[in-house]
């Protein structure tokens, strides 16, 4: 395996779009991510949602130099452990305890802890994290949500996932506090399955360029 390298600057930065990824077939991990790069969208989200999810995340980190290959669905500190080792380059949770927050402090990269709430930020923030994933975006209250926590804590960056479509992204996009979103629909399950790659490059690029 390549030796991890450190993502400069924020993952919220990389691209304006984060391609949520779900890895069925492991045949799959790096076509689909040479693909997601091509259009413009370095960072991959893999979430650990199936049984090949972490050999996805090694395959990509060995197959794909571009990409920057992160781990999602991460619920516990097992789950840093196996990603790092896997080669993950970021960490992305739907939420968060505080024994998982310490071990993806610990892990020596960059992280994006889920919350849904006010004082999930705010507990955050006091914990020095000011760079956070906001889920379920669309179910939790949206643009409108986002736009009503810019007030009273401006320090607080998100990367909103959950429901987020092509049309829905430029709202989100169009925030202060967001950086970045997460989303899937430039991965459609229809192309995935026929292994057209030059749709998920072309739907990635459309994506690439809304901002």
């Amino acid at each position: 395996m390549n030796p991890v390298a450190a993502v400069k600057g924020s993952v919220l930065d990389l691209a304006p779009v984060v391609p949520v990824v779900v890895v069925e077939d492991i045949d799959h991990a790096i076509p689909l991510a040479r693909a997601l790069v091509a259009g413009g969208l370095p960072a991959i989200e893999v979430t650990l949602r199936t049984p090949v999810a972490l050999d996805a995340i090694r395959a990509i980190a060995d197959g794909v130099p571009d990409a920057v290959v992160g781990a999602g669905t991460v619920i516990s500190a097992r789950n840093v452990a196996d990603s790092i080792d896997a080669g993950a380059r970021f960490l992305v949770s739907p939420g968060w305890t505080p024994t998982l927050l310490d071990a993806m402090k610990a892990s020596g990269v960059p992280f994006l802890p889920g919350v849904s709430t006010t004082s999930e930020v705010v507990a955050l923030l006091e914990e020095g994290v000011e760079e956070m994933k906001f889920f379920p975006a669309e179910a939790a209250g949206g643009t409108a949500y986002l736009k009503s926590l810019a007030g009273p804590l401006p320090q607080a960056r998100f990367c909103p996932t959950g429901g987020i479509s092509a049309a829905s992204a430029p709202a989100y996009l169009g925030l202060k506090n967001v950086g970045c979103v997460g989303g899937s629909w430039m991965l459609p399950a229809d192309a995935v399955a026929a292994k057209d790659w030059a749709r998920v490059e072309s739907l990635a690029r459309e994506a690439a360029a809304l901002r």
